[in-house]
């Protein structure tokens, strides 16, 4: 099965560009920017080229071009422009808009070659900060409308997690902070890595020794850890587990194991904002954001 993204209706642009669906029509009526397609029973549709321009239409006029002097440039001037634009301003901007088609046309060679543009002005960290993590957290919206299927999530999801374990492993260090070893782990049935995996980049990065367990770890999975004489600080981040309604018990039972003892624990993600109570009779620390935790670490 061919799972390629070529054909897009308006809302699919709407939601990849940010751009309004009664905006883009009154951009095809009076300045003749798009041309769609039509089906048999006269709905619009549009070819990636389409999407590709509208991206570089909006990234103009979010810098203060006038649609009425985008309209009167050639394709190709278009393009040129934002490329241009991009170099000089809006590399982020840039880089997500071309990720995007990368990850809807199962692109690793546009990918790359984004990213290894990216290096050339900023570092690994920067890249993440900046335009990973936007582009993340627009992917997650297009998830909810239905704009992409999982096969584009699991494409791009995994080109970025090689980045991270490529810049991981470039670290030649000796652990220098002893304080705690570093259990890196995601709750039973929690599959989004993403942000743990760059939370122990930036551990490495410091000089902390870690031990990353990854996805889906049962809390009977880190009883190893009580056996021995290290002070551990586990870390987990939380995007979809646990359920709202298990989120508690989850915290209760890791409480208890933790209580007086010195190791201690640090959640990351929104769902730690659903928990009723944040009392703890143990060392347990929540940040709602990987960039909330380092900066507070």
């Amino acid at each position: 099965m061919n799972n390629i993204k070529t054909v897009f209706t308006i809302r699919d642009l709407e939601n990849i560009s940010g751009i309004k669906a009664h905006t883009i029509r009154i951009w095809e009526k009076r300045y003749n920017l798009l041309k769609p397609n039509r089906t048999d029973t006269n709905i619009r549709y549009y070819s990636s080229s389409s999407l590709l321009k509208l991206l570089n239409v909006a990234l103009l006029n979010k810098h203060n071009f006038k649609i009425s002097k985008i309209a009167e440039m050639s394709d190709e001037q278009i393009d040129i422009s934002a490329r241009q634009l991009a170099f000089k301003y809006a590399v982020n901007d840039e880089a997500i808009n071309a990720f995007k088609m990368s990850m809807f046309q199962f692109d690793k060679v546009l990918f790359n070659n984004t990213y290894n543009k990216l290096l050339h002005k900023k570092t690994f960290r920067q890249i993440f900060k900046e335009v990973f993590l936007p582009f993340l957290n627009h992917i997650g919206l297009l998830w909810q409308t239905n704009t992409l299927m999982p096969a584009h999530e699991h494409f791009i999801s995994n080109l970025i997690i090689q980045k991270i374990q490529l810049n991981t492993e470039k670290l030649e260090y000796a652990a220098t902070n002893e304080d705690y070893t570093y259990v890196l782990f995601l709750p039973d049935g929690e599959i989004h890595e993403i942000g743990l995996m760059y939370l122990n980049y930036e551990l490495v990065l410091r000089g902390c020794q870690t031990i990353y367990l990854g996805q889906s770890l049962p809390l009977d999975n880190l009883n190893y850890f009580f056996e021995g004489e290290l002070k551990v600080c586990f870390i987990t981040s939380m995007t979809v587990k646990p359920y709202e309604d298990k989120i508690d018990e989850y915290f209760a039972e890791i409480d208890d194991i933790l209580n007086g003892t010195e190791h201690k624990l640090i959640a990351v993600g929104k769902k730690t904002t659903e928990l009723q109570s944040t009392e703890f009779n143990s060392n347990i620390t929540l940040y709602q954001s990987v960039i909330e935790m380092i900066e507070n670490f």
